[in-house]
């Protein structure tokens, strides 16, 4: 039996693999080996089945990045994981994927990309509050400015646009936009830190 959740998840792959435009109905219903029937008896239309695929997708991101906090020892140690998380997203997804639906379903993204912002923001602030308390961040940083920061660098390093792919690395970038950042936050005690984790900003 070919599940709602099944289709999400297959759909999904399709649109990150082969962007939104592109993969249709047809599509779908080939790699689910099923008739389109089955899958208008879960969705109403392209656009419904889009919008359930991109609010799991991003609450997908935002329980890993829930999990990454939970386990690790450091909010520096966090910080590199969730930015391998990232950059590894960057790699695997069509550049189309985001682009196709802002350009032709963008209400679809509206609501869901904005709640995954105001999301990354109340975690990236969490993360700031974290280090100062640990004393790894400065304390007369102010947080919300800080990770507002954190978060445009964060799609500075994914802009092939400004920083073309072939010229200039994912780790070079991260060197030099994100640790160098970074290093301007942090204690001494913060420093020794970065560089003990710097392994996780340079993938």
């Amino acid at each position: 039996m070919i599940t709602k959740e099944y289709i999400i998840e297959i759909t999904t792959q399709l649109y990150l693999k082969n962007g939104v435009k592109t993969v249709t109905i047809a599509d779908i219903s080939k790699e689910l080996s099923t008739s389109k029937r089955t899958i208008y008896n879960h969705f109403l239309d392209k656009t419904d089945l889009m919008q359930a695929c991109i609010e799991q997708y991003l609450a997908g991101i935002r329980s890993n990045n829930d999990e990454i906090i939970n386990t690790c020892n450091s909010a520096i140690e966090a910080m590199g994981m969730i930015h391998q998380q990232i950059l590894k997203r960057a790699d695997y997804s069509n550049t189309n994927f985001y682009k196709d639906i802002l350009k032709y379903y963008p209400s679809v993204l509206k609501d869901s990309h904005s709640k995954n912002s105001e999301f990354a923001f109340r975690e990236l602030l969490y993360l700031s509050k974290w280090g100062v308390k640990e004393g790894v961040f400065r304390k007369d940083l102010d947080p919300e400015v800080t990770m507002a920061t954190v978060q445009t660098l964060l799609k500075l390093c994914n802009n092939s646009k400004i920083f073309p792919t072939e010229q200039f690395s994912k780790a070079r970038l991260t060197e030099g936009i994100m640790v160098t950042y970074l290093r301007g936050l942090c204690t001494k005690k913060g420093l020794l830190e970065v560089e003990k984790q710097k392994h996780l900003y340079l993938i």
